[in-house]
């Protein structure tokens, strides 16, 4: 089980959150092709190493926040605001 230290409650386990994807996905645009719109749905990488992702404290404070987490060993390597971003972001996915 993870340990998920929360920006605004701090360390909890990984039962109160609610995983929300890929952090720095850019929605396509409300007129976009059949094409586009399965892409973002459907087409993602699942590489190894760190990865930055949405994460949301549904059994807490109720907040969302980014968070980069090594997949190979599920480690969180940090965890930062929405709007922020993290200083690997250009090397992460």
């Amino acid at each position: 089980m993870l340990n998920i230290p929360c920006p605004y409650c701090g360390p909890r386990t990984e039962t109160e959150f609610t995983y929300g994807g890929p952090s720095h996905v850019t929605r396509p645009e409300f007129k976009s092709t059949d094409i586009e719109w399965t892409h973002y749905l459907y087409h993602r990488e699942n590489p190894k190493g760190p990865y930055c992702e949405r994460w949301l404290h549904s059994f807490g404070c109720g907040r969302w926040f980014n968070a980069m987490r090594d997949t190979t060993t599920h480690e969180i390597l940090k965890v930062y605001l929405l709007g922020e971003t993290s200083q690997i972001d250009e090397g992460a996915r």
